[in-house]
């Protein structure tokens, strides 16, 4: 039980530096988000992740965060390039899991007295479950995908221009590199494209039923009456492997005498620490596209159903990843300095002016993208400069698990579950029954306090909130 923590504010408590920490740690949560916190390993995991080499200012757990491999899920960390680690322990395995809204022209109203159909055609269109597979790229497509991300689907008619244009580094991170994947990731992205797979990963239907900012919603593009859509899934299998292999690397190599094997590190600035950098580039890579092709298929199966159906993005962005970031760390000077800023489980939320952003969101800051459990509310925040100062520009990512998968599997019926959706309106198919149980809504946080958090604290503000109508489920 650690019990050394300071409260600084309402929302914010503080781990001092101790023994072999290089920073404090941080905790973004209320009284009683931190009493669930406490229940697990997730503190012991932060201040593990303060202890490791260039560490600056603190390293962060978010409203959501739960225990995870080597950091928490909800982590935050970011590292000097010189001194500093990457560490896919503080990346997460499903590299660029991450999130795709989009709107519609489609009223909510309509879509409803056709939904029952589209979701199976929608179902039947985007593979679902564990190893779910498509069909097959060749060797060729996949490292060019590996390299160019969704501008790969753009080229080959499963997309348009404006797809990629408000998307977190334009659906492509520069810098990725095929000939540092082993082959056996390789083998395992060949089929995986436009897939959906398992665990937390949905496609959602849903109406907005709040909005909180309504300037900000606008040039979003969010209306009340339209039907919008929830993409959730990351670099299937090919991410995990390039997880894998490198974690085992790193553990073997151990440049840097790191005894805890789940937070294996190496420097950033090592030939081994780059190689690792430019592997996890093309699972982002792989990540957009993936979610681009589902998108494409989304907008054909919506088409045979509204012929004027028209499909828009708002956003897409990661939920894991490290990127290299300019960030102002003396508060009192202009200066900007580059890091690797990690983010496992959590959003990036760059405030205005920001030149990472689309031309259309310099003003407001960028779209935030925090879906919630499956039957529960899903919200859409905007970005600020405050998060740019407290967290390196970052936020939550999502409700956060409160109980295990295993537990859950013992405890909770699922036509229990199915019963309570189906009372709720809300339509569900599934690609396996374990999944209904693994991603009920009452084994997760509260979604509404994560996100009245992240609103007060100033570190993502509240645009609309939104509920759901139909869910598919790996």
């Amino acid at each position: 039980m650690i019990e050394n923590i300071k409260k600084i504010s309402n929302y914010e408590w503080q781990i001092p530096k101790t023994n072999d920490m290089k920073v404090p740690a941080k905790i973004f949560a209320s009284e009683n988000l931190l009493k669930l916190i406490k229940k697990d390993n997730t503190l012991q995991q932060l201040q593990n992740v303060a202890k490791l080499p260039g560490i600056i200012k603190n390293s962060i757990v978010l409203p959501d965060a739960h225990q995870g491999y080597g950091a928490p899920i909800g982590c935050v960390a970011a590292f000097d390039l010189e001194k500093g680690v990457i560490s896919p322990g503080i990346i997460g395995f499903d590299i660029n899991c991450g999130v795709r809204l989009a709107t519609t022209n489609i009223p909510v109203k309509e879509f409803i007295k056709k939904q029952e159909q589209i979701i199976k055609d929608i179902f039947n269109a985007v593979p679902t479950g564990v190893g779910s597979e498509n069909n097959k790229i060749s060797k060729q497509e996949l490292n060019e995908i590996l390299v160019s991300g969704a501008n790969w689907a753009i080229k080959n008619n499963l997309g348009i221009k404006e797809d990629i244009e408000k998307c977190e580094e334009k659906a492509c991170i520069l810098g990725a590199d095929p000939k540092f994947v082993s082959q056996r990731a390789i083998a395992r992205g060949l089929s995986q494209l436009g897939t959906l797979g398992a665990g937390n990963h949905f496609l959602e239907f849903q109406e907005i039923n709040k909005v909180f900012d309504k300037k900000t919603a606008e040039i979003f593009k969010l209306n009340k009456e339209n039907l919008t859509i929830m993409i959730h899934c990351g670099s299937r299998g090919l991410g995990h492997q390039i997880a894998s292999d490198y974690t085992q690397l790193f553990i073997k190599e151990n440049l840097l005498n790191i005894q805890e094997k789940e937070l294996a590190s190496a420097p950033f600035n090592s030939d081994l620490g780059q190689n690792y950098f430019k592997a996890m580039k093309c699972a982002v890579n792989f990540a957009f596209c993936n979610r681009q092709v589902i998108m494409h298929n989304i907008r054909s199966v919506l088409k045979k159903h509204f012929p004027y159906s028209e499909l828009s993005l708002v956003y897409d962005v990661a939920h894991n990843i490290a990127k290299v970031e300019e960030h102002q760390l003396d508060l009192n000077s202009i200066k900007k300095t580059k890091i690797c800023v990690h983010r496992k489980g959590a959003t990036r939320s760059f405030g205005p002016e920001r030149p990472e952003l689309p031309e259309v969101y310099k003003k407001t800051g960028q779209p935030v993208l925090i879906p919630g459990s499956m039957g529960t509310s899903s919200y859409v925040l905007v970005g600020t400069k405050k998060a740019e100062q407290i967290s390196f520009a970052s936020t939550a990512h999502g409700a956060g698990r409160l109980e295990s998968r295993t537990s859950a599997k013992k405890r909770l019926n699922p036509e229990k579950i199915k019963q309570e959706l189906k009372n709720k309106n809300i339509l569900l198919m599934l690609g396996s029954i374990s999944g209904i149980v693994e991603e009920a809504p009452e084994v997760y946080k509260d979604v509404n306090e994560v996100v009245k958090i992240s609103h007060e604290l100033g570190i993502g503000n509240l645009v609309v909130k939104t509920k759901p109508l139909a869910v598919i489920k790996g």
